[in-house]
């Protein structure tokens, strides 16, 4: 209780203290990459619930002859790379916390299409409402294995604490501030999960 309730003041003073640049970046990414402003998708959120996240866009809508999207390397652009960089496309996700959709420290919400995926142990990490910013994020976000990104999950889980809450929104900052593990070594973004090695030979 103790824990939603900071949620949605945080998130409504963040949104409050932040509506100049939310308006800005919005403006900013319908001049350069169209419209909707707004990416949304379907997640899974707590107990695998889905939901529609939003965030800022920050890809082309460009497809193949045979009207596929292209890679991400060539979808997303300049501008979506420097929102990225400054996480000001999870902006949005404030709304999504104060709805109770998400909180603003937890594992991030991934793909619907992964829930099939996870062993007992990775399932764990949907026991908490999705987060804006997370543990894993803060050592290692993009840059590290998905499995040990689980891991860490995990261990979110099993040790959650609102003074680990504050401690990881701290290096939350400072990692955002330094532009650190926005993607994994040769790739522009994460690679999909495919499963682990022992899920994978049930």
């Amino acid at each position: 209780m103790i824990k939603r309730l900071l949620d949605i003041v945080i998130a409504s003073i963040a949104l409050i203290l932040l509506s100049p640049v939310y308006f800005i970046v919005a403006r900013k990414v319908k001049k350069n990459l169209g419209s909707p402003v707004l990416f949304r998708q379907v997640r899974p959120g707590l107990h695998g619930k889905p939901f529609e996240m939003i965030k800022f866009r920050t890809m082309k809508d460009a497809v193949d002859a045979n009207s596929n999207p292209l890679p991400d390397s060539e979808r997303l652009t300049p501008f979506g790379k420097m929102l990225r960089a400054t996480s000001l496309d999870e902006m949005p996700e404030l709304w999504n916390v104060i709805k109770g959709d998400m909180s603003i420290v937890g594992p991030r919400p991934l793909l619907v299409e992964y829930l099939p995926l996870y062993n007992e142990e990775q399932a764990k990490r949907h026991h908490v409402r999705p987060g804006i910013t997370g543990y894993a994020q803060v050592n290692g976000r993009n840059a590290i294995s998905w499995e040990k990104k689980f891991e860490l999950d995990t261990w979110y889980v099993e040790n959650q604490s609102l003074w680990l809450d504050f401690k990881i929104m701290l290096k939350t900052v400072k990692k955002v501030l330094a532009k650190d593990d926005i993607s994994a070594e040769g790739e522009v973004t994460m690679s999909k999960f495919t499963g682990t090695v022992e899920h994978k030979n049930d």
